[in-house]
């Protein structure tokens, strides 16, 4: 789960001088910054969707375009999990669709960063298709499992509460920017000597997406699966009860632009 940058929709010529390696060259040098970013997205999925944004770019495809390929992937996935049987091949397909579709994800942005800048309409769109993702995925599989019968029906409520979890974390997410957009707050870009905590990326790595992807490698062992999975929401949970508590206090020091009156006090 990603949220980027506007997108650019207008039309964009590439350099056909440009060679695919400087391509990949130029994005890293409009990376944004890897502040709270967990290990999975940021070690592994980021460079991944770094590759496919060069070839996206230079294929001449716009981020929206992107982000429709990565929506079919991660749709296919979620269709796959819900009416396919439980067994280990339906964990494999299951897992590598998801992570296709999150390097695409990656790319989407990446490829509006190439192209200059972004529009409301493509931010909208990706956060629409994110929202429907972080809640669905985990009802597919709750709808999967149930046809299967093969875990007792009280532990159905476990991606139930985890769907509700994600939806409310994506939320507050996407709602921390607007905040602090409209308050004049950017959240500032760790480079050179002043590089994030790779030990901070490692310990949040439960509420990574790409992590609940790859935990679908064990789906066909129904018993592990239900273990890691549980553990997994059960991280993420706990970690949107710290974070609720530090986005407020951090929501209580911003201040509205003069004149703009919107809201209410807590």
């Amino acid at each position: 789960m990603t949220t980027t940058p506007l997108h650019q929709e207008e039309p964009v010529t590439t350099s056909v001088s440009e060679s695919f390696s400087e391509t990949l060259g130029r994005l890293g040098s409009v990376q944004k910054g890897a502040r709270g970013a967990p290990a999975y997205s940021r070690f592994v999925n980021r460079r991944a969707g770094r590759v496919l944004a060069a070839w996206a770019y230079r294929a001449g495809l716009t981020p929206n375009q992107v982000t429709a390929i990565s929506a079919v992937w991660t749709f296919a996935a979620i269709g796959v999990l819900a009416l396919a049987p439980v067994a280990w091949w339906t964990g494999v397909v299951v897992s590598v669709l998801l992570l296709v579709g999150y390097a695409f994800d990656s790319a989407d942005g990446q490829v509006a960063r190439l192209r200059g800048g972004g529009s409301i309409a493509g931010e909208w769109l990706d956060h629409i298709i994110d929202a429907v993702k972080v809640s669905s995925l985990h009802l597919a599989l709750l709808v999967g499992l149930y046809r299967a019968d093969v875990v007792p029906d009280a532990w159905l409520l476990v991606p139930l509460a985890y769907s509700a979890v994600w939806s409310v974390l994506f939320f507050a997410m996407i709602l921390n920017d607007q905040l602090r957009r409209q308050a004049g707050v950017t959240m500032r870009a760790t480079a050179g000597g002043d590089r994030p905590s790779v030990l901070r990326s490692l310990v949040v790595a439960p509420t990574d997406y790409g992590v609940l992807c790859l935990s679908f490698l064990l789906y066909g062992w129904t018993t592990g699966f239900g273990v890691v999975y549980a553990l997994l929401a059960l991280a993420t949970a706990g970690y949107l009860a710290l974070a609720l508590r530090s986005w407020f206090a951090e929501m209580r020091t911003l201040r509205r632009p003069v004149g703009d009156a919107r809201g209410g006090e807590a």
